[in-house]
């Protein structure tokens, strides 16, 4: 499963969840939803950056946002460069 997600049906474009990532990893789209609304997405090679923080979905007004599980590593493995 991503670690995030968005339901674009729900998403009015109001890009606060851009302002409180802190990794900066999500974006304005191209796509427009059923609404017209322009929506935001996360690029397929952002999604590991994810840490499943939740700021995105507590700062959403209309739960656009859905959240998976953080990526968790094995005992002594170390994180590798992407994660830091």
């Amino acid at each position: 499963m991503r670690a995030i997600a968005f339901r674009e049906d729900r998403c009015k474009g109001c890009l606060l969840c851009m302002t409180v990532c802190p990794k900066q990893i999500i974006i304005v789209s191209n796509r427009f939803n059923k609404a017209g609304y322009k929506v935001v997405e996360v690029l397929e090679k952002n999604v590991d950056k994810c840490t499943s923080c939740a700021a995105c979905a507590l700062v959403c007004p209309d739960n656009a946002i859905i959240l998976g599980p953080r990526k968790r590593r094995k005992k002594g493995e170390v994180a590798d460069a992407r994660e830091a």
